[in-house]
């Protein structure tokens, strides 16, 4: 055979290879800070599709957060984001390119102050140091609301600082700041192990609920901190749903199969924590007020209790 004849056939040959071997897909799932809940269930997510949706390569992102995650799927850099609802109302209702899978379980706002701390309420914080959430976090968001509702909206106030849950902890130990907020599913990991090393306290934010609700949305709720979280004071604060979105252009049967993986396989999430065991098929629909994407609504037709 020619020279010329066989490196064509080669070309042909390994061409043809290539176009019969089946192109992976990714799914990058934009979570947050890696002690925090996102994170958590964000990676074990990964290990199921990874097990359960051949075709398929996922990984985690670590993020600011719920802000940084929504804008990461709007822009394409991301295929799925957790996000609290709250951030979403803003008076001219959810972008109309998001889609949600889930309500997965809710957010509860922690404000945390050493145990001999002077601070016991929300105006308390007057004067003082406050680390209000990582930039691009739900936790700013929800915090400058908070605020706002309390009339202590004026920069003035507070001295405002934008840390990540680990620096934020850093700066209390440190003394660098007099107080924290975060906002994440019951028990933060990073918060937990700050209660077992320190004196630390939280406190009641739940008089505000209302203000907020008032305000801005009926996300808004009071839930309860139990002793069990942290082996702390019980106290109850502001609560907001935790959702799951996606890009509204995302493939039917592909939402289809993440949800009914979601819920299916929901032992695997709350085995990585505690917070995915309040997901279930009832709680998981109410995801306003983003829409339901079809395929994720078509996988709930299907279990419909």
């Amino acid at each position: 055979m020619p020279r010329r004849t066989f490196l064509a056939g080669l070309v042909v040959l390994v061409t043809g290879c290539a176009a019969d071997t089946p192109q992976r897909r990714r799914i990058r799932i934009a979570t947050g800070s890696p002690t925090g809940v996102y994170y958590a269930v964000g990676t074990a997510m990964v290990g199921l599709i990874e097990q359960e949706m051949p075709g398929f390569d996922a990984n985690v992102l670590v993020t600011a957060a719920s802000a940084e995650n929504v804008q990461k799927v709007l822009t394409d850099a991301a295929e799925i984001g957790f996000t609290q609802s709250d951030i979403l109302v803003t008076g001219a209702g959810p972008a109309p390119a998001l889609a949600a899978l889930a309500r997965v379980y809710d957010d509860l706002l922690h404000l945390v102050v050493r145990a001999d701390s002077p601070i016991r309420a929300l105006p308390d914080l007057e004067g003082r140091r406050v680390s209000v959430g990582a930039h691009g976090s739900g936790t700013v968001v929800t915090v400058g609301r908070l605020l706002a509702a309390a009339r202590m909206g004026d920069p003035a106030l507070v001295d405002r600082r934008e840390l990540n849950l680990d620096d934020s902890i850093e700066a209390l130990l440190s003394g660098a700041i007099d107080a924290f907020f975060f906002s994440g599913g019951l028990p933060v990991a990073g918060i937990r192990q700050l209660s077992a090393e320190a004196p630390v306290r939280i406190v009641d934010l739940s008089q505000w609920a209302r203000d907020l609700r008032r305000d801005y949305s009926d996300v808004y709720v009071v839930r309860d901190v139990p002793l069990s979280a942290y082996q702390l004071p019980a106290v109850s604060t502001v609560a907001v749903p935790n959702l799951l979105v996606v890009p509204e252009s995302m493939d039917d049967q592909l939402a289809y199969d993440l949800t009914r993986m979601l819920l299916e396989r929901r032992d695997v999430l709350a085995a990585a924590h505690p917070a995915a065991e309040r997901l279930d098929v009832r709680s998981a629909i109410a995801t306003l007020p983003v829409p339901l994407h079809p395929g994720a609504a078509r996988y709930y037709k299907t279990v419909k209790p």
